[in-house]
């Protein structure tokens, strides 16, 4: 195969990983959507953020994109009025996660559609090095 396309499936690989953890956490964020706390002044599940950044290879000669970090969103907690439940605190207010299962939802949209973006580019580049194998026959 041609260097240059195997830099090209080599991005698009590194991109398929990186977009695979990033379902990871927000699946995982969307399984704790409803927790709450379980006693007064303890936190409920905190969302968790993946950050990308370039890396050179430089063995290819090549920017790819890695997960930098899986971080924890430092966004307030919810709250819910329910003096009845045993984490409620003096106001009868229990802490609520801050996962919004709409922004996971269209993180997950996004994060599918460039995990498939990076599929096609895969595909492509692998009939790119067919074709030319035929040509050379």
């Amino acid at each position: 195969m041609d260097m240059e396309l195997q830099k090209s499936m080599m991005i698009s690989a590194a991109a398929l990983k990186a977009q695979t953890l990033r379902m990871r956490v927000i699946a995982e964020n969307l399984a704790n959507q409803g927790s709450e706390a379980a006693s007064p002044g303890e936190d409920p599940y905190r969302r968790k953020l993946v950050t990308f950044k370039n890396v050179l290879d430089r063995e290819l000669g090549i920017e790819k994109v890695v997960v930098e970090k899986v971080s924890f969103d430092q966004s307030e907690f919810g709250s819910r009025y329910d003096p009845g439940h045993p984490a409620a605190d003096a106001n009868g207010y229990v802490r609520t996660t801050n996962v919004e299962g709409m922004i996971e939802a269209m993180d997950m949209t996004q994060a599918q559609r460039t995990y498939q973006a990076n599929l096609n580019a895969i595909d492509a580049v692998k009939a790119m090095a067919v074709r030319t194998l035929e040509l050379l026959r």
